[in-house]
């Protein structure tokens, strides 16, 4: 059978390099600027790392392996382009029309594709004549079949129908994502926020959902067959009791007992507390707390005072711990993913003269922490998995973290 030429028109790189400069142009309002248009363009393996596209028109090209990490494509109309195998770590896609692209097996670690519209879109059939004016177009699902999107902000992304089986959603933020009939089946969404999003009549059968937030889901007619959910977080419990007394009076007897030194209130102890209804504990004094597997997920715990606290196990995820001081906590084999410890103090703990306590995070998961500014001297980071997190001017970087 005679192959038809490739209907995609090539570009070289001079030309390539001219239309992004001119679009930059554009985009900033300078004389000379103009909108880049690369329309069914062959720009297969391409490195635009970095560059600015946003509000570009790039509909039916071919981008397969190109090289786009942290570009800017909000607004940009990528419908029905070939993505497979592009690397698109820490891009920007919000609001990027992406109906009917194909990401197969794309690398979207930490890409921001809020908003983003990844629905049922045209594509071009190359082999139904020789120029674009001729293509016959057919409708598909966006496909993010093995894609990897970990780290990823999907936060209101509208997916109904995709393709993403075998996708790699860990860590994402899904919330208020739309997956209505959505092709899931054998999908990682361990660790995920998808408070709000709805997932009636996808197909999620043999999907990991452990540790997954599951707060205000739209699961009707949902295939869950062989999914796990081990772990996940469902509503916020609104009736936490700590012994004989509710939750916010024993936090409340608690900063009592820190601010008498143990002349007046209790301390509080408790293992596994849902400390979520109380939205937020910024500033407050709770030293010496003792809450193991205790859940922190997505609060604001800025300038918090946990000195010396066991938190082992406990869920920090996506909560604001900025200018928290830590010094000297437990926090083995715990969960702070996508937390933000900015001017976070880790260090040492004085317990007498001659002795000190290191703030412990043996074992605890980390990926995509943010931990700039933060004091780290002698912090123990043995085990813990630091993959994506940030250690940007901190007094040390922990010798336990690979570089």
């Amino acid at each position: 059978m005679t192959k038809l030429p490739s209907l995609l028109r090539p570009i070289d790189r001079a030309a390539l390099l001219e239309t992004l400069n001119a679009h930059l142009q554009f985009v900033n309002g300078r004389p000379g600027g103009k909108r880049a248009s690369l329309t069914y363009c062959d720009l297969t393996g391409a490195d635009m790392r970095g560059r600015n596209l946003s509000g570009a028109d790039l509909t039916g090209s071919r981008l397969n392996g190109a090289l786009l990490d942290t570009i800017n494509f909000d607004h940009a109309i990528l419908a029905g382009c070939d993505l497979r195998g592009a690397s698109l770590k820490s891009a920007v896609l919000t609001f990027a029309d992406l109906r009917g692209a194909c990401l197969r097996n794309a690398n979207l670690v930490g890409a921001n594709l809020s908003k983003c519209d990844l629905r049922e879109g045209p594509i071009a059939l190359t082999e139904m004549g020789r120029t674009v004016s001729a293509l016959k177009a057919e409708q598909r699902p966006g496909d993010l079949e093995a894609a990897t999107l970990s780290g990823a902000n999907l936060a209101g992304a509208q997916m109904t129908g995709a393709s993403g089986a075998k996708a790699d959603f860990t860590d994402a933020d899904l919330t208020g994502a739309e997956l209505h009939r959505a092709k899931l089946a054998g999908a990682v969404f361990d660790g995920a926020d998808l408070s709000g999003a709805n997932i009636s009549g996808a197909d999620l059968a043999g999907a990991s959902m452990r540790k997954a937030v599951l707060v205000s889901v739209n699961m009707a007619n949902a295939n869950l067959t062989g999914a796990t959910m081990t772990g996940s977080l469902g509503p916020v419990p609104q009736d936490v009791m700590v012994g004989d007394r509710p939750l916010a009076k024993a936090v409340d007897a608690h900063e009592r007992w820190c601010e008498t030194h143990g002349q007046e209130g209790t301390g509080l102890r408790g293992a596994g507390i849902d400390f979520r209804m109380l939205n937020q504990l910024s500033g407050r004094e709770l030293t010496g707390l003792n809450a193991p597997g205790g859940v922190f997920f997505g609060m604001r715990l800025d300038g918090v005072q946990l000195q010396g606290a066991d938190l082992s196990g406990a869920d920090f995820r996506c909560a604001s711990m900025r200018a928290a001081d830590l010094r000297g906590a437990k926090l083995t084999d715990a969960d702070l993913a996508k937390a933000d410890l900015t001017d976070a103090n880790l260090g040492p703990l004085r317990v007498t003269e001659t002795r000190s306590l290191p703030a412990n995070l043996t074992g605890a998961r980390l990926r995509h922490t943010v931990f700039d500014g933060a004091r780290l001297n002698q912090a123990v980071f043995a085990g813990a998995d630091t993959a994506f997190a940030t250690f940007k001017d901190c007094d040390v970087r922990p010798a336990d973290v690979a570089v």
